[in-house]
């Protein structure tokens, strides 16, 4: 029987761990945003307090039924039908092999000891605490390698990103197009934070490159700083500034604030800063987009006229969205600020490419398909809406609503999507009461298991039909 309990609490730490470790992953490994923003806090309850609870309250017989028949059923079950489940990196190993080894050595004493209490709590802590301790230690020598490589590509100019709504965008047009006459490179994906940033730096970034294009995101105050005190980019970019993660941020001034500390780089020679921010005139900072004039948005693409130093062009780009000119205006002002031409940068967005799963259209099963999955604000959404509406067949659209904002303005989407759609297809719980409430006069389905969105759509859509995929939530929010 001592095997066995020694097993089950080998069992029981490590499951707990993984669960840990998983949360601490999608929250960027901020124990504060697991405990306190967590969107699904029954999770915490089911998969970590009521183990630790029901092993110290228990008989060990009945724990042992509990934990073999019910527990780790319902954990495996829970971890295979994650979206986005647990990455196997480097920190995240250490962490296992170090709670395992911390284990194993409690386990140790208390045989030694002969005390027959083999705790969970402790085996957690010293791992956790000693886990972070050593990744703060790996961080800085990371951080100070990449600073070093940086340094040594010579002649190396960086453009910083950074916006409420569309960094990505601006980051993947404003590479396409400078491309066409430098050695550009710039942050993959979505790759915003510092550590995200240092790796790229250290592992990807090609030593021939001319322009290096970095996104910067925030959750906090000093999160953009400390990426602008590290890059020191001569060049920087803040796009459209709003109440996108206002649940972290708690005011717009505090996101404005946050937004404006890409501008205190040691090196900038010039800014291109969205009118939504309140700044005052400086020669280095050029506000944007004055002189923009939307001419035509719809399937098609856009067409805008943009005042640049007086003069007024015209400028066509294959992509979808009128919001796409404003993130348009900031790319074509820095590429001339870098040395390009009005007409190299025509020639460009005249080729100009979707990003990826941000209004892209294709087409599927006789269906045509608009994914605007990467997109979570209320302008983009509202925007993609708009679009779909210029279709003239059946509309759908699959979406969670916003994430990260408020009531207020998941009720203007509402009221725009019943406006438009013919059939609303809700993921995950956290609108479902909201859309609820609002819609009334179009089809709803409300789906808590995004794993049965195929077979959904295979049997409520037809060919003909216009499918959005508006904003993709993963399924722990």
């Amino acid at each position: 029987m001592e095997y066995l309990e020694i097993i089950t609490h080998i069992l029981v730490v490590m499951s707990l761990g993984w669960y840990l470790i998983t949360n601490l992953q999608w929250y960027n490994y901020k124990l504060e945003r697991v405990i306190l923003k967590h969107h699904k806090q029954q999770w915490h309850i089911v998969y970590f307090l009521t183990p630790v609870l029901l092993y110290y309250l228990l008989p060990q017989n009945y724990f042992y039924i509990y934990f073999y028949l019910l527990y780790l059923t319902s954990f495996l079950f829970w971890n295979k039908n994650l979206d986005k489940p647990l990455v196997l990196t480097h920190r995240v190993k250490r962490f296992l092999a170090l709670l395992l080894f911390i284990t194993f050595a409690v386990d140790a004493l208390v045989l030694a000891s002969g005390t027959g209490f083999f705790g969970l709590f402790i085996p957690l802590f010293l791992a956790y605490i000693i886990s972070t301790a050593l990744e703060k230690i790996f961080f800085i020598t990371y951080k100070n390698r990449a600073k070093s490589r940086l340094d040594t590509i010579l002649g190396l100019k960086v453009v910083a990103i950074t916006a409420s709504y569309g960094k990505t965008s601006i980051k993947n047009y404003l590479h396409q197009v400078l491309k066409k006459k430098f050695r550009v490179y710039k942050t993959p994906r979505s790759v915003n934070t510092i550590g995200g940033i240092v790796k790229d730096v250290n592992d990807d970034l090609p030593e021939d490159t001319q322009i290096y294009i970095a996104e910067a995101g925030a959750r906090e105050k000093g999160d953009i700083e400390e990426i602008t005190q590290f890059l020191e980019p001569q060049y920087a970019i803040i796009g459209s500034v709003g109440e996108q993660h206002i649940e972290y941020f708690k005011t717009l001034d505090n996101i404005i604030h946050t937004k404006m500390e890409i501008l205190r780089s040691p090196k900038l020679v010039h800014g291109f800063v969205h009118e939504s921010v309140p700044i005052l005139q400086y020669d280095t900072i050029t506000k944007f987009p004055e002189g923009l004039e939307i001419i035509r948005s719809d399937l098609n693409g856009i067409w805008f006229d943009l005042t640049i130093d007086g003069e007024s062009y015209h400028f066509h780009a294959p992509v979808l969205g009128s919001f796409n000119a404003i993130n348009i205006a900031a790319v074509i002002l820095m590429a001339k600020e870098l040395g390009m031409s009005i007409d190299e940068i025509k020639i460009a967005l005249d080729k100009l490419e979707s990003v990826d799963h941000r209004l892209q259209l294709s087409k599927a099963g006789g269906k045509l398909i608009l994914d605007d999955s990467y997109n979570g604000n209320l302008e983009g959404m509202l925007e993609a809406c708009e679009i779909s509406a210029t279709y003239e067949g059946r509309k759908v659209i699959v979406t969670p609503g916003l994430v990260e904002s408020n009531a207020e303005s998941n009720t203007q989407l509402a009221h725009k999507i019943e406006e438009v759609f013919d059939l609303v297809i809700i993921t995950g719980s956290l609108n479902a009461k909201l859309f609820e409430k609002v819609i009334k006069k179009t089809q709803v389905i409300f789906l808590s298991d995004k794993n049965n969105l195929q077979d959904t759509l295979a049997k409520q859509t037809h060919v003909g039909d216009l499918i959005l995929f508006a904003n993709d939530a993963p399924n722990f929010i």
